[in-house]
């Protein structure tokens, strides 16, 4: 009597959803390998370079320091370096702020401008003090500065920015600096010592 024949192997069918899965899957890789190869591709091609700041100049006037409560009006002029020659940039929004020992002692915004690629632009920095409330310690080391006859200063600003390359243009990107030492003479007849500010974007 001959053998009964072995039963033929049934093979599931691989469910659809698997296979859909794999394809969205392999879109996603695709589409991300191309957004970063057009990333690498914009970036090698525009080389951005560092914005560079720094505060030029410096003055204080009005100044009147008593029972620990200040008066006084700050001026500063702040040199923005925009070294690339394809980007430039959008200031929608800027605040700045003058510290004495890391307490604030004045507050003000900067109106909103526009950087053209390979530019510089001086913007003038005024501040009023009016009757701010020192700790008694602060008071204390800034009188005898005063009595040395100059005061060192930290100017931090905040700002709101965008990158424009040709047409197109970036997101909102937060871009702060902080400028210090910033050696301010109460006599104007001596000269300002230019102070480099760290950037952090």
């Amino acid at each position: 009597m001959a053998p009964n024949p072995a039963p033929t192997p049934q093979f599931a069918a691989r469910p659809r959803h698997s296979i859909l899965v794999r394809l969205i899957a392999m879109v996603l890789l695709a589409l991300i390998v191309l957004v970063g190869l057009a990333v690498l591709i914009i970036w090698l091609t525009i080389r951005p370079k560092h914005l560079v700041y720094s505060i030029e100049d410096g003055s204080i006037h009005g100044y009147n320091l008593s029972k620990s409560h200040l008066n006084a009006n700050f001026h500063f002029v702040l040199r923005a370096h925009n070294p690339n020659s394809k980007v430039s940039i959008y200031y929608d929004k800027m605040e700045a702020t003058v510290y004495y020992n890391d307490e604030t002692l004045a507050f003000n915004t900067v109106e909103p401008f526009f950087q053209p690629h390979r530019n510089v632009t001086r913007i003038g920095l005024n501040f009023g003090a009016k009757d701010v409330s020192l700790y008694d310690p602060v008071a204390k080391d800034l009188k005898l500065e005063r009595s040395a006859g100059e005061v060192e200063l930290e100017v931090r600003l905040r700002a709101k920015i965008r990158f424009k390359v040709g047409a197109w243009k970036s997101k909102h990107r937060t871009l702060r600096i902080s400028c210090e030492p910033v050696m301010v003479h109460f006599s104007s007849s001596k000269n300002f010592g230019r102070a480099l500010c760290d950037v952090d974007l």
